[in-house]
């Protein structure tokens, strides 16, 4: 029986802020766990993907960020070549595009709003209740530090808008800031895998300063196995079968997505989710689901 060849499309290191080794390991890890499988396995940087010509691999696993990419590799879908994750999905993750997918498909969120970076209205700040908004650039994920900001006022968020504009961002969410805990997860679709924890309690965060405006943990008590559910619901949304995000537990025990990822690092748990990475990858390489 032949080996089932297999391309690996690595991500650019400046699509891992604060967490470069942390993806440079897991993926190598997930490789490491198809070769164990069979698979032989190639694996390159994303600006090798973008100058390669032709592609003799059928499938290709992936944590590629860059548009340029993305768009090549959804091409390479269309014509038969599977891909995880599906570059659709890494597309609907991008910031405007995964608050219109969790709101669309009934996901509990953090009440937001889609604007261009020109709004200097007052509507739609004055339609979130609460203190503080979370400003978030809407075209893509945060790479930089202020691509998600808190403003304490519309003021303050007006201007981080018009940093924004000035960085040719065209859209930006404007988010409820909720109290509560801070609770980040990972998981695998189509497999029993689902790890959460509390950030702030690991020193586990990429910017160590949002624990000042969030708080510290009060472990309020809530249903992991219905964030489980709901996490894996906003996956499936979206598309992607390797993911992570962040969630608000409030102090009634009701929690809210903030964030979801297409396949994060896994830091925390990396040992124990890296064979549920590669066996999701081969069975939908070698099943077609």
């Amino acid at each position: 029986m032949n080996e089932l060849e297999i391309l690996g499309v690595h991500r650019n290191r400046k699509f891992s802020p604060n967490h470069i080794g942390n993806d440079d390991a897991i993926f190598s890890m997930t490789a490491k766990e198809l070769q164990k499988r069979g698979c032989e396995v190639t694996i390159i940087c994303e600006d090798e993907f973008l100058a390669l010509e032709t592609i003799t691999q059928p499938s290709i696993f992936t944590m590629a960020r860059q548009k340029e990419v993305v768009s090549k590799l959804q091409i390479l879908e269309k014509v038969g070549k599977q891909v995880v994750n599906s570059a659709f999905g890494i597309e609907n993750c991008f910031r405007t595009n995964l608050t219109n997918a969790l709101n669309l498909n009934d996901i509990p969120v953090a009440e937001s709003y889609i604007v261009p970076t020109s709004y200097q209205e007052d509507e739609v700040f004055e339609k979130i209740k609460g203190k503080g908004y979370w400003i978030k650039r809407g075209d893509f994920h945060a790479i930089h530090k202020e691509d998600v900001s808190f403003a304490v006022s519309k003021d303050e968020a007006k201007e981080i808008l018009r940093e924004y504009a000035l960085r040719d961002i065209p859209d930006a969410v404007i988010s409820q800031h909720l109290v509560g805990d801070l609770v980040k997860f990972y998981g695998v679709s189509g497999t029993d895998f689902f790890f959460w924890f509390y950030p702030y309690d690991n020193n586990h965060h990429k910017y160590a300063d949002y624990q000042s405006i969030n708080g510290d943990s009060a472990h309020y008590k809530f249903d992991a196995q219905q964030l489980n559910e709901v996490a894996t619901k906003a996956a499936g949304a979206v598309g992607i079968d390797i993911y992570g995000g962040d969630a608000i537990v409030g102090k009634d025990g009701q929690f809210a997505i903030i964030d979801l990822n297409d396949w994060p690092s896994f830091a925390p748990c990396r040992d124990q989710a890296a064979g549920h990475i590669a066996g999701r990858i081969y069975e939908k390489f070698t099943t077609h689901n």
